[in-house]
C-alpha cells in the first residue's frame, strides 16, 4: 500500500510545478503575428507584427527590418478585446502615411489566437488579420 501512495503523492507534486509553468503565457499580444492586409480580401501583402507588453504599455514593430514601423498610440480594451494602434510609415513617394489599424482578439484562450479588423490611412483601407505564432 506504500508504494501507490507513494506515486499519487509524486505526481500531485509534479502537477503542482508543471500547471503554474503551463499556465504562464504572458500577456494576450505579446508575441510575433503574421497575416495580411490589403485593400480588399482578393488583394493583400503579407504583414509581420511584432508585439510587446512591459506591464504598462504595448509596443511593437509592423514589418520588422528595413520596412519597420514602430507601433504607436497602442490600446487595449478588455471589454471585447479590441485592439487599436497607429504608426507611421513613409509612402513610396517619401510623404507620411498614418496608419490605425483596429481588431478585435478572436480565440483568445488559446494558442493561436488571432487579431481581425481593419487598416487605413490617408490613401487606401482594407482587411487586416494577423495570427499569434
Amino acid at each position: 500500500m506504500r508504494v501507490p501512495a507513494f506515486f499519487l503523492t509524486a505526481l500531485v507534486v509534479c502537477l503542482v510545478f508543471v500547471a503554474p509553468v503551463i499556465a504562464q503565457e504572458g500577456h494576450p499580444l505579446k508575441g510575433s503575428w503574421l497575416g495580411t492586409w490589403g485593400p480588399s480580401e482578393d488583394h493583400t501583402n503579407v504583414v509581420v507584427v511584432i508585439m510587446d507588453w512591459d506591464g504598462q504599455q504595448i509596443t511593437g514593430t509592423i514589418n520588422p527590418g528595413t520596412d519597420n514601423i514602430p507601433i504607436e498610440n497602442a490600446t487595449l480594451n478588455p471589454d471585447g478585446w479590441v485592439l487599436r494602434f497607429e504608426a507611421k510609415g513613409e509612402s513610396r513617394t517619401g510623404g507620411t502615411l498614418d496608419y490605425v489599424i483596429e481588431g478585435s482578439i478572436e480565440n483568445l484562450p488559446f494558442n493561436d489566437r488571432f487579431v481581425r479588423g481593419t487598416w487605413r490611412h490617408q490613401n487606401a483601407n482594407g482587411p487586416f488579420e494577423i495570427t499569434r505564432q
